[in-house]
């Protein structure tokens, strides 16, 4: 049995949201290998008559859909099963079903996530300002921070604030490098805002450490990847946490997703208990 699929993800904007939707899917199917072809902006017939000729040419074909154009969505879906080849719309009875619950018409309107309202442009002056927030800078403007993340070196720090100001979140990272590194607006008010440690095991700070150095060709600094001194280090920021009462996350087998996931949920509690 060949458990090779040829996966064709066809959307009318982006095709970010099916892009994530099927790497949740396909996760839960550890055994098939998947060939992946993206066709994005896809808003007319010709284009689902060329897609429809592509795959059915190829070996096992799979088509995953985000349109919102109700017409053209079953005219995709029809020219399919002409075809045989199995096509799933990912997002259709989802807007179907809130439709009815909310007793309120969808727009039907691609890229509609995209459009520039007030929402969006949150969004970019939160990136903005975890860009300007990053390893520890700007530290007298951080009261303005939703989120501020502590941590040792090489704890997901910049890309969990990246992800997270593209949430929304006006995120400030800050490295814990020695005892002097935590702000003194911190000391003094541990409950500035939502503050979230984030730790690691020692042992897998040193291969993420390893590879960093290698990556950048640098000669190894020793007491960067010695493991007693990151154990110490680590330590240390527990120490820390702990102290201040800060909650933390243990980022070692987490995806920058999951960590964000996690760091989210934080933030939304402490802001039910305010």
């Amino acid at each position: 049995m060949n458990n090779t699929y040829e996966v064709c993800l066809v959307s009318d904007s982006t095709g970010e949201t099916l892009d994530r939707i099927f790497l949740a899917l396909k996760a839960q199917f550890k055994n098939t290998k998947y060939k992946i072809n993206q066709y994005s902006f896809t808003r007319t017939k010709n284009q689902v008559l060329k897609i429809i000729d592509i795959c059915k040419k190829k070996k096992n074909p799979i088509i995953l859909y985000t349109i919102v154009d109700v017409k053209l969505a079953k005219f995709l879906n029809t020219e399919s099963e002409k075809e045989k080849i199995p096509c799933f719309g990912v997002l259709g009875d989802l807007i179907l079903s809130f439709s009815k619950l909310l007793n309120q018409k969808a727009s039907h309107i691609p890229s509609g996530q995209h459009i520039m309202n007030e929402e969006y442009y949150e969004r970019i002056e939160a990136i903005q300002f975890t860009m300007n927030h990053d390893d520890g800078n700007l530290i007298n403007d951080i009261k303005k921070s939703d989120i501020i993340l502590l941590g040792v070196s090489r704890t997901s720090k910049t890309p969990t604030s990246i992800y997270l100001a593209n949430r929304g979140y006006k995120t400030s990272n800050i490295p814990l490098v020695n005892q002097d590194s935590l702000p003194d607006i911190l000391k003094t008010n541990p409950k500035l805002t939502c503050v979230i440690g984030l730790t690691t095991e020692p042992e897998r700070l040193v291969d993420i450490r390893r590879n960093r150095i290698n990556s950048l060709k640098e000669n190894e600094a020793t007491s960067y990847i010695n493991i007693e001194k990151i154990s110490k280090e680590v330590e240390e920021a527990k120490k820390l946490f702990k102290k201040y009462n800060w909650p933390t996350v243990d980022v070692t087998r987490k995806s920058v997703e999951e960590t964000a996931a996690s760091v989210i949920k934080i933030y939304k509690i402490s802001k039910n208990n305010d």
